[in-house]
């Protein structure tokens, strides 16, 4: 029908999330009558807000991410005098679709987020700067510094959206899958006689006698689909979930041999690579349906029937003849349906809480040398670097006691670092002095 544009379905998106910076804390000093320095009272820098994915049931499709491919959070607010700290930054919340696996840049799966409502933390907001206030101490008693705040983190991910489905309807173009999923359940797709009229997953929720579960109908797979060829892959992932796969064989097309048709989409489904816990597709309980028999009016197409029956009862124990037309095999075949579901267990494995991606458990700080400089490298020192405002001298001996402490001047006499050597962490030079007072760096200029 001409003038009607169907809504896109998109579900696989790269998109880029950036979490807030942490707000700088502020050096500042009280003054009081008669007191003109009364002590420190720079308040903190606040926590820049972080991004959370939360799967959300009214969202079908990932088309909202591929309007928009770059999500940020606030950043905190700045520490201010009489020891008022900044403000965090707002957390965001982006909603996506049940079924959603989530992947870092190296193809590593970081979450599958199936049940409603859980979440995952995909980039943390900055830490905010402490202010002069919570820096004093028996050595600092009035500190002219505060530290800055740091940056969010950033992050490129890979959405993909997977179907949850307890049944799959798989099968050539043009077989009846898109009827079928409309006669036993109130889903309503698209239904035409050319082929791939289906372009993406259609859901519906079956009920038959005291079984529900829900059915996707997938778009007519091709050979070579486990490989990509008609964008099989992106077929073949919405099924990756299902408890029961479902064959829909055309029994009155007689341009296609319904055996070797069978054996073909076997092999797909065989060759298709799924989580490394889950059942192969081909592995899971199926059932063979004989569509379209309404269509069958002589005696020949009726033996061919038969024929083919007792052929696919030797391949697989549960083969119904239906027809979606008029509804004939359709309770038996449903009812049978839900007792398989409720035998084999979900390929699904539902989360509710919220997931934080861990910290990785590395090492401080290493040391190597390369072109006569020394680096050092750690989440640690790389961290004080960033927080370090390097106009003031005292924020910069702070930051050297902090090193100090850290080991990395015993590390640089272990690895032969010598006077006037410059030693290079998170970007920034210095020249290591070990005959200076109270710091063993100065800043290269």
């Amino acid at each position: 029908m001409s003038g009607i544009t169907l809504p896109e379905f998109v579900d696989c998106v790269t998109v880029e999330f950036s979490a807030g910076r942490g707000g700088d804390g502020c050096a500042s000093v009280r003054r009081e009558k008669y007191k003109p320095l009364a002590g420190p009272d720079g308040g903190s820098g606040g926590h820049g807000g972080s991004i959370f994915l939360k799967a959300d049931t009214s969202e079908r499709t990932l088309i909202s991410f591929r309007r928009k491919g770059h999500y940020s959070a606030s950043n905190g607010a700045h520490g201010l005098s009489r020891l008022r700290n900044g403000a965090r930054g707002k957390d965001l919340e982006v909603s996506v679709p049940c079924g959603t696996s989530v992947y870092d840049e190296g193809g590593r799966q970081i979450a599958d987020l199936v049940s409603p409502g859980s979440c995952l933390q995909v980039v943390r907001g900055g830490t905010g700067g402490l202010g002069n206030a919570a820096l004093a101490g028996y050595r600092r008693k009035t500190p002219r510094f505060a530290l800055l705040g740091l940056p969010g983190q950033k992050r490129k991910l890979r959405l993909e959206v997977k179907s949850i489905a307890d049944v799959a309807l798989v099968g050539f173009p043009s077989v009846g899958k898109s009827s079928i999923i409309s006669a036993i359940s109130s889903a309503k797709p698209k239904i035409a006689d050319y082929p791939f009229t289906t372009l993406h997953p259609n859901l519906g929720v079956v009920q038959s006698g005291p079984y529900r579960y829900t059915v996707a109908d997938v778009p007519g797979l091709v050979e070579g689909a486990s490989k990509g060829i008609g964008l099989g892959l992106n077929f073949l992932r919405h099924i990756e979930r299902c408890s029961v796969v479902v064959h829909v064989i055309d029994c009155a097309n007689t341009q296609q041999d319904p055996i070797s048709g069978f054996n073909l989409i076997e092999k797909e489904l065989s060759e298709y690579k799924v989580a490394e816990n889950a059942i192969p597709l081909n592995k899971r309980p199926k059932v063979i349906v004989l569509n379209k028999i309404d269509v069958l009016q002589t005696k020949e197409e009726q033996d061919t029937l038969l024929y083919l029956q007792s052929v696919f009862k030797k391949l697989v124990t549960d083969v119904y003849a239906i027809s979606a037309v008029t509804r004939s095999g359709l309770r038996q075949f449903t009812l049978r349906l839900g007792e398989i579901c409720q035998e084999y267990p979900s390929q699904v494995q539902p989360t509710s809480q919220t997931i934080l991606i861990p910290a990785k458990n590395t090492p401080e700080f290493s040391l190597d040398r390369t072109d006569g400089v020394y680096r050092v490298t750690g989440k640690k020192p790389e961290k004080w670097i960033l927080q370090t405002d390097f106009s003031s001298d005292e924020a910069i001996s702070y930051l050297a006691e902090r090193l100090d402490r850290l080991g990395i001047e015993d590390a640089l006499v272990r690895a032969g670092a010598t006077c006037g050597d410059e030693v290079e962490i998170g970007g920034v030079i210095f020249t290591w002095d070990p005959s200076v007072a109270n710091t063993s760096f100065s800043l290269s200029v």
